[in-house]
Order: structure tokens, then C-alpha cells, then sequence
């Protein structure tokens, strides 16, 4: 997270969120760029599983959004941070299924445009090219001190619950209330419009979001922990 709020804000098609492109492709297994209209970079990885005919997507995006000074610590570089440490910590075939990361551009639409329309551009691309998979699993805004994230109303009820079991049995349950939120737009839409099972953790109550309050200062290594832990044990169930 410091690292990427380092390069300071990180708009899409920016230089700075060209750099970080360059560094997550460099750092996640098998990394590689997805090209996205409007010359923007999808970065894919891969970390193969047991059984070839299956795979399943985790990811977040790295874009931020696009307002003068903000550098979106919770909001873009905290699911980002997440994703790539899984990635890097998960080894080749000690899962089932083969684990696709992807850090998506574009998903903050450029100022002054409709967000339905110029909206989640990398995730758009990404669902068409995996839309075989067997579950998405879309990380935003996971890092806020005292996360509470509750079922997005939009995400799969049944892999929301094996979700929850999982972060009960690493003793994260606390982080993952039995209640359920308001739809969102979000990154995971695209691909529950294809039809596979996707779900969404992000925390609905962050109070700076797209706020120039979003600073590494807010963010929490336990919650960056939790989730990631969470997300670990249910991709081992899967």
C-alpha cells in the first residue's frame, strides 16, 4: 500500500499509474498486460492449480480516482496490495483450481462521464476473456481500521456464506457481518452479467471515500490481514 500511494495519484492513462502497471506485472507470477480501449492495461497473473479445466478470478483495481491530490490508500491500493501478496504467496498446484489475479484499469470513470457507460473498462474486457471461470472474487476498500463488510446485495449468496465460513475458521468472522448492503457498481458486475458466481468485499461505510482523507494513515495492516487470510482459506475450498 505505501508503495503505491508513494507514486501519488494514479488516475487511469496517468504516468504514475502507468509505473504501477509496470511494477504489478513485474511482480505477480506469470504477469502480462491486457490491453483495454482508450490505451489502458489490464495486468494479468497466473498461479496454476491441480486441475487444468478449472480457474477461478481474484482481483482488484489500481486505478484511482480521478481528483487532484488523492491518492486512494483504501480505495484502489488497499484490494491491489491484497491480491498481489496472494498471488506471490500462493505455490503452483497446492491449490484445485488455478488462480487467475487481475488488476483491473479503468474502473473509476473519467471525470464528468456516466459511470455505467465509461465505468469498470478494465473489468469489462477481463469478464469477456475469463468468462469460464468458476467464481469471481473482487477486492475494494478492504483496509479501513475496524472493517465491517457485510453481503453486497449484487454478490452470490452461496459463495458469499463459504466466504464467511472460511473467515470463521481463521478467526476473521468479526470482519464479515451476517447482514446484507445495497447493490453497488462495482468491478465484479461485468462478470456476474456472463453468468459467473462473483462477489464483492468492500467496506460501504468508508467515510473518505473518493475523499482526500483516503491516506495510508487509515489503512490497517489487520484488516488488510483478515481479508487476506479470508480469501486465502476459501480459495483452498474451492
Amino acid at each position: 500500500v505505501g508503495h503505491q500511494v508513494r507514486l501519488g495519484p494514479r488516475p487511469a492513462g496517468s504516468p504514475a499509474s502507468r509505473r504501477l502497471a509496470a511494477f504489478l506485472r513485474k511482480e505477480v507470477p506469470n504477469g502480462r498486460f491486457q490491453n483495454v480501449p482508450g490505451g489502458l492495461r489490464n495486468v494479468i497473473g497466473v498461479v496454476r492449480g491441480r486441475d487444468p479445466k478449472r480457474f477461478v478470478v481474484v482481483g482488484a483495481h489500481y486505478d484511482t480516482f480521478a481528483k487532484r491530490g488523492f491518492v486512494g490508500a483504501n480505495d484502489g491500493a488497499s484490494g491491489t496490495a491484497v491480491v498481489l501478496q496472494l498471488a506471490k504467496t500462493i505455490k503452483p498446484r497446492t491449490l484445485g483450481p488455478t488462480v487467475v489475479f487481475a488488476f483491473f484499469d479503468g474502473e473509476e470513470a473519467p471525470p464528468g462521464t456516466d459511470f455505467v457507460e465509461h465505468g469498470m473498462r478494465g473489468s469489462k474486457v477481463a469478464a469477456k476473456a475469463f468468462k469460464r471461470a468458476r467464481a469471481m472474487i473482487l477486492l475494494d476498500m478492504v483496509g479501513e481500521r475496524g472493517l465491517s463488510i457485510p453481503r453486497e446485495q449484487g454478490s452470490n449468496r452461496r459463495l458469499w456464506a463459504r466466504l464467511r465460513r472460511a473467515a470463521a475458521r481463521v478467526g476473521a468472522r468479526e470482519a464479515f457481518p451476517p447482514r446484507t448492503r445495497g447493490p453497488i457498481l462495482d468491478d465484479h458486475v461485468p462478470f456476474r452479467q456472463l453468468g459467473v458466481p462473483s462477489i464483492d468485499l468492500i467496506d460501504l461505510e468508508f467515510a473518505c471515500w473518493h475523499r482526500l482523507c483516503d491516506r495510508f494513515r487509515g489503512v490497517s495492516e489487520q484488516s488488510l490481514d483478515r481479508v487476506g487470510e479470508t480469501v486465502f482459506e476459501l480459495l483452498r475450498q474451492l
